[in-house]
């Protein structure tokens, strides 16, 4: 099932982003994120005007997507940034897919005219979902993080959309 984002996810949304903060380059944060600090983080997502969704299954949440500011200044306003993520152990059954369909689906156009997804590289589940999307490549930076002693490589992806 998916459901708008309430404060009470905050719990295990930080469990899901937390496996990837530890475990992967798909963000670059380094600590863990708190429970407080998640439910800041929603909060400030949410009374903005963005979309953000959970995905539940089996009684708990198991994956999350959202938009968000792409960057502070005014002319960026009608651009956002999505993301999504998925619990480790729920991967590959279409959570995703279902999650970013529902999000873009949610998009008013005559507010967000265009989205970005910034994508650690390589990462091509994720560059495919994006792609089947109607996202497209628009840039690659190298090194330009440093996570788990590597220098990782960021693209970002943009879709556009026609009021």
């Amino acid at each position: 099932m998916i459901r708008k984002v309430c404060a009470i996810d905050a719990p295990q949304i930080s469990r899901i982003y937390n496996y990837y903060i530890l475990n992967t380059a798909i963000t670059f944060e380094t600590e863990p994120v708190d429970v407080a600090e998640m439910e800041k983080r929603i909060e400030g997502i949410v009374t903005k005007g963005y979309p953000y969704f959970v995905y539940e299954a089996d009684g708990k949440v198991v994956g999350y997507c959202y938009l968000n500011q792409w960057k502070a200044r005014k002319a960026y306003s009608k651009s956002a940034e999505l993301s999504v993520y998925i619990d480790k152990d729920y991967r590959r059954q279409g959570i995703g897919k279902a999650l970013l369909r529902h999000v873009l689906d949610n998009v008013d156009p005559d507010e967000i005219h265009t989205v970005m997804a910034c994508i650690t590289l390589p990462n091509e589940s994720s560059v495919k979902i994006h792609e089947a999307f109607g996202f497209r490549k628009v840039s690659h930076y190298k090194e330009v993080g440093f996570k788990f002693g590597q220098w990782q490589d960021v693209g970002d992806w943009q879709l556009i959309f026609h009021a």
